[in-house]
């Protein structure tokens, strides 16, 4: 994945994020030994928030709308790097995904299984929920994989820039003047058959 830009205020979460993040530390309190499995504490969370009151929801409706209030007053002192963006080269090593989407790759399926019909958009978001309230222990197999991959990835661009690019423009070259010869020999052919229907008349 492209390195994010580390200025970038963090995005705001949602009430039912804020209740999902409450839920996991109140399980991380009573049972700190017991592994998550993500896909079953998603779907319990997603059952008990659907039975939950207005009332017991307005806790982290408040806590949503401090949180929107304080990324919207950062967006605005935020102002992204100018300048336009570069053609792609089809050619060019392709980069890498980042540890959240190797994450996404892995639960993706697993979310769409147990919660059959769900939207693209509800995917997406339950994905950044859970992601979002992993432990740095339980992010890093993910990250340490999605380095080795960027390793890989800064080497290919290495090799591309020493070689691909010269290798591409020679045969770029290669070709034209390819196509400059046949070009060429047609027309040889045609004033041959011009000059033999002349001394023929």
């Amino acid at each position: 994945m492209a390195k994010g830009d580390p200025k970038k205020p963090k995005g705001k979460m949602s009430a039912y994020a804020f209740f999902v993040q409450t839920c996991r530390e109140e399980h991380k309190k009573k049972n700190p030994e017991v592994p998550v499995n993500f896909a079953e504490f998603s779907k319990k969370c997603s059952e008990r928030w659907k039975t939950m009151s207005g009332k017991e929801k307005s806790k982290f409706d408040e806590m949503a709308k401090a949180d929107k209030v304080r990324y919207d007053r950062e967006m605005k002192d935020y102002g992204p790097a100018k300048g336009g963006k570069k053609k792609k080269d089809p050619n060019a090593p392709k980069r890498p995904p980042s540890g959240f989407f190797l994450f996404c790759s892995e639960f993706r399926p697993k979310i769409k299984s147990t919660n059959p019909g769900i939207s693209i958009g509800d995917v997406a978001k339950k994905l950044g929920e859970m992601w979002n309230n992993l432990s740095d222990s339980e992010k890093q197999p993910y990250i340490n994989k999605a380095t080795k991959l960027k390793e890989k990835y800064e080497k290919d661009v290495a090799d591309y820039k020493s070689k691909g690019k010269f290798d591409g423009a020679k045969g770029a070259a290669k070709v034209a003047r390819k196509k400059w010869k046949r070009k060429t020999k047609r027309m040889r052919r045609r004033r041959k058959r011009m000059n033999k229907k002349k001394t023929n008349c």
